[in-house]
Formats: C-alpha cells, structure tokens, sequence
C-alpha cells in the first residue's frame, strides 16, 4: 500500500516537471526564468525533493539489507529485497531523467544563433 503511495507522490512530481518544462517551451522567450513557480513549486524544488526521495530510498534499503545480514529481529528478507527494488527503480528514473535534461541541454547548445 505504501509503496503505491509513493509511486503516486513520484508520478506527481514528474508531472509537475512536465508541466514546468511545457510552461517554458510554450512562453516563446529566451529569457525563461528557471526559478518561475509553477503552482508554488520551482524546477529546483521539485528536483531537490525527487533527489531526496532517492536518496531516502537507498538508505532505506542499506538499512533493511544490514538488518537482514546481521539478523535482527524482524527484519524479513522480502522487506529488504522489495526495498532495494524500489531504490533501484527510483534510482534508474533518476538516470533517465538527467539524460533528458542533458539532450535538451546538448541541443539547446546546438541550436543556431
């Protein structure tokens, strides 16, 4: 259930990117400025808390992964492999995310002027 919950909080913030992203390819001026809010939030915002869901994720799954390595009590190797799932996925849209923004900025760069 929670990780459903999460899914959702990850999927809003990549649509809140989306939305920012089309804002300021639809305003059809070069001085786009990245720290306009849209709906309260900024590109750097919304980032940085992606990020630190990410990383949150990781830790979690160090966590759970040494709990079960040192055999503490109630720590089950389904909780752990599910956890390390979820910061591995996490982590690949990550990945994704910055090969976007580094291809817009490489043809940003290539444009004519």
């Amino acid at each position: 259930m929670k990780t459903a919950i999460d899914q959702n909080a990850l999927l809003a913030q990549m649509q809140k990117l989306n939305q920012l992203a089309k804002s300021g390819a639809t305003q059809g001026s070069a001085n786009v400025n990245p720290s306009n809010a849209v709906n309260g939030t900024s590109f750097n915002n919304v980032l940085t808390n992606a990020l630190d869901k990410v990383n949150q994720y990781q830790q979690q799954s160090a966590l759970a992964a040494t709990q079960v390595e040192t055999g503490d009590g109630g720590a089950s190797l389904v909780k752990a492999v599910i956890a390390s799932q979820k910061a591995s996925v996490a982590f690949q849209a990550t990945v994704q995310v910055r090969n976007k923004v580094v291809s817009a900025y490489q043809d940003i760069m290539n444009m004519p002027i």
